[in-house]
């Protein structure tokens, strides 16, 4: 579970502190993972490219301007939420799931990290009424879906938006919505990448 070799270049928004943050990711997932199965064995094999890095692919095309607010539904062990906390110190977090094993483990990591930014949640996403100005996601629903469930969660920023990792062939899925897909291949390297994708939906198709 050692970082891949110069793993911070696809990330030039973060700093020299945050890069030692997440380094102390695995060995904390390892630890509870144990206890709480909230990753796959396989998973946490690839901890890095999987869950870390594919997280933080939504960091250079998602907003991050201090004192923006940011949901995190469906976080499941704290990904992406964790990561982009850890990266963008001046943003808050409110990361949610419905399964409470899963948000105690997310707690249990803030506090192990001193992250002051993040507040964890056992709830459903649609039942977190906000204000948000930015909603992330990873694999939790289609896109529709999820547009429901955070219709009364927008702020009234006009640039509000969902910004979902999702992947394979996406074309039925957005039908209708006003999607902008960037391909994760653009940003790192790898197979794992290669049918991935960051998709951004304005908050005003509700």
């Amino acid at each position: 579970m050692t970082a891949p070799a110069n793993w911070t270049n696809a990330f030039p928004f973060l700093t020299p502190e945050a890069g030692h943050m997440m380094t102390q990711l695995p060995a904390l997932y390892e630890e509870w993972n144990a206890q709480i199965n909230v990753i796959s064995r396989k998973d946490m094999e690839g901890i890095w490219e999987r869950h870390i890095i594919h997280s933080l692919c939504l960091g250079g095309i998602m907003p991050h301007r201090p004192g923006l607010r940011i949901l995190d539904i469906g976080t499941g062990g704290g990904f992406p939420g964790i990561p982009l906390a850890i990266a963008f110190p001046h943003v808050h977090f409110t990361l949610v799931d419905s399964i409470g094993k899963k948000i105690k483990v997310v707690q249990a990591i803030v506090d192990a990290l001193g992250m002051s930014n993040v507040t964890a949640l056992h709830a459903r996403g649609e039942q977190v009424p906000g204000p948000f100005d930015v909603v992330v996601t990873r694999a939790v629903a289609p896109a529709q879906t999820l547009m429901a469930w955070t219709r009364k969660s927008w702020s009234k920023n006009p640039n509000a938006a969902l910004y979902a990792l999702k992947g394979g062939d996406l074309k039925d899925e957005l039908k209708g919505l006003k999607a902008k897909c960037f391909p994760l291949s653009d940003i790192v390297e790898g197979e794992f990448y290669t049918t991935k994708y960051v998709v951004r939906i304005p908050a005003n198709v509700r």
